[in-house]
């Protein structure tokens, strides 16, 4: 399998949703296509990869004799990050995530006539380090004047 060409086609794929998350007009049918055609789409390619690599019928590329791949241990997530195809379909699950939590920081910002321009910094944010973009995103609906009941629970 060519890790590296679904690495770079999955990296080009969320920048485009990405860049259309953050330059497209928001209309309504904007999101969902973002959202369908992006996240969708990444966690399909993810499902394709790691199902076949953890059920054995694919290599993920990685050297022989290194520990099992397993989800339950540091040693067992290192040894599936110490290859390729591991690399690549953990790469694929941040790509997934932080697209999605882009999509709904956009809407529930717009939902909440939060500026375009206090948007685009949480999400760059975002993209760049997920869990940051969430933290910025999170106190600035807490600050918001006009806030919502709850600021600090999705809605």
């Amino acid at each position: 399998m060519n890790w590296e060409m679904i690495f770079g086609l999955a990296n080009l794929w969320a920048l485009l949703g990405w860049l259309a998350l953050a330059l497209a007009p928001k209309r309504e049918i904007v999101v969902p296509i973002v959202f369908f055609a992006g996240s969708v789409l990444l966690a399909c390619l993810y499902a394709s990869c790691i199902i076949p690599v953890m059920a054995g019928w694919i290599s993920d590329g990685g050297p022989v004799g290194r520990p099992a791949a397993d989800m339950t241990s540091v040693a067992g997530v290192m040894a599936l990050f110490d290859s390729p195809g591991g690399a690549t379909i953990g790469w694929i699950h941040y790509l997934a995530f932080d697209l999605f939590v882009g999509i709904w920081i956009a809407r529930n910002a717009d939902a909440h006539k939060i500026s375009r321009w206090l948007q685009a910094p949480i999400l760059f944010f975002t993209l760049m380090a997920g869990p940051i973009g969430l933290l910025l995103y999170l106190l600035l609906r807490q600050l918001k004047a006009e806030k919502p009941d709850n600021a600090m629970l999705p809605s």
